[in-house]
């Protein structure tokens, strides 16, 4: 169909560093707006990014989430309790230190 940007095409083309930044930003963006003591699903990123096709995001978020962790941007939650990010598995939540 003519007019359309071929935006999805484009956003598959990005190389991965980018869209670990833009992944990143969300996340950080959206820790800073739920405020301390609050924590956000990685999918909030996820759907930032891609909206309604976010689920393929998943792992790229989660990786996003684990290298901020490790430069002290945010915290991984699991069970409401602050873990490590090198070793962290299932299902986590994203908040403040």
């Amino acid at each position: 169909m003519h007019g359309e940007s071929g935006s999805m095409a484009e956003d598959q083309d990005r190389p991965e560093g980018d869209l670990d930044d833009r992944l990143a930003a969300h996340i950080l963006r959206l820790v800073k707006d739920c405020g301390p003591g609050k924590t956000i699903c990685p999918s909030e990123a996820a759907r930032a990014e891609r909206g309604d096709d976010w689920r393929s995001l998943m792992k790229p978020v989660r990786r996003a989430a684990q290298k901020l962790a490790r430069d002290g941007h945010i915290a991984i939650y699991r069970k409401g309790k602050p873990v490590d990010p090198k070793t962290v598995k299932g299902v986590i939540r994203l908040g403040l230190p």
